[in-house]
């Protein structure tokens, strides 16, 4: 579990995972980035108290950094990914053992289900769950079990693990279908598996929502830089989105039917955001058109905004991309 500035929900994270309907033997390993809360003290806390927990550091505080540095301190065969604020199903370790013994995949992973407690983390969570909002990623809107590119969070045979040296730490978002690429190039299987179903709490307000997605999508133009051919037509909507639009403002001042392009795009997430907010209270019906608009133009914007020297420090590039393809 790579932890940072988790003290409100560490301790019933940690809960979850000990209370795992699991026969097999157990261990959590806690690594722990410089948190501004009081962190440290709870898992130094949690660790006293139960010898199955240990802690270790993460200076970096950065998310792959704290990954390889709990899987080096690991020592079972599986190991699973787990975040901080994550409430793990009683059964979610013996499904994904089960599933990896059933299917022979490398890693396996379930639904990143969105639920949200206040007006906007539902809206929120209504679009994260649509593939209006976020495409036809089945760890999002579900689906049918099978191989997939990537899975949220993930259960991992180490082999595997080993075999690709870790997450590369230059990753400091996407770092999961990164790594699950070079897991499935190196011949090995990412599988999906609906019953591992994970909750998961929507951010807050719409800046950080906007922040969220920006990053994704600047990162996720990283793994397309370095990986080619990882890149798709879900991928590229919201770029072409934001494109559209801007161009529909700019050309709206000259020749008025290019404002149908801004007001099309409107028109689209209002009319998709009506049963998708069904069942919700009427604020958080209001809001989903925004929260859809929010991820849309953020990701877009952030995938057409990346540098070019982001994730330069990756794995050296793939070592020169595997030395121009080994010659």
């Amino acid at each position: 579990m790579p932890i940072l500035n988790e003290e409100r929900h560490l301790a019933a994270a940690v809960r979850h995972v000990l209370a795992q309907e699991y026969p097999g033997e157990l261990e959590v390993v806690l690594a722990i980035g410089p948190s501004k809360d009081r962190t440290r003290e709870v898992a130094d806390s949690l660790a006293a108290d139960d010898p199955r927990i240990k802690v270790v550091d993460n200076p970096s505080g950065r998310t792959p950094s704290g990954l390889n540095a709990a899987i080096a301190a690991s020592s079972h065969s599986i190991v699973a990914r787990i975040d901080g604020h994550a409430m793990m199903p009683a059964d979610y370790l013996r499904v994904a053992v089960e599933t990896l013994s059933e299917t022979g995949a490398d890693n396996v992973g379930g639904i990143m289900a969105a639920e949200g407690e206040t007006w906007w983390e539902r809206a929120v969570a209504a679009a994260m769950t649509s593939k209006v909002g976020v495409g036809n990623a089945r760890f999002h809107t579900g689906g049918e079990g099978g191989p997939a590119d990537t899975v949220y969070l993930g259960v991992f045979q180490r082999s595997a693990l080993e075999r690709v040296e870790g997450y590369d730490e230059a990753f400091l978002r996407a770092q999961d279908w990164e790594m699950n690429y070079r897991i499935r190039r190196s011949g090995g299987v990412v599988w999906f598996q609906p019953r591992m179903r994970v909750s998961y709490r929507p951010r807050p307000n719409p800046k950080a929502l906007a922040r969220q997605y920006f990053h994704y999508g600047r990162w996720r133009r990283v793994v397309a830089r370095q990986h080619k051919g990882t890149i798709n037509l879900r991928y590229l909507a919201p770029p072409a989105a934001v494109l559209a639009i801007l161009l529909g403002i700019a050309g709206g001042v000259f020749f008025w039917p290019a404002w149908l392009l801004p007001g099309g795009y409107l028109a689209a997430i209002v009319a998709a955001s009506v049963p998708l907010g069904a069942g919700l209270p009427w604020k958080a019906r209001a809001a989903v058109p925004v929260a859809l608009a929010t991820m849309h133009m953020s990701w877009g914007t952030g995938f057409l905004t990346s540098p070019p020297g982001l994730g330069a420090d990756s794995r050296t590039v793939r070592a020169r991309q595997e030395n121009r393809e080994n010659a």
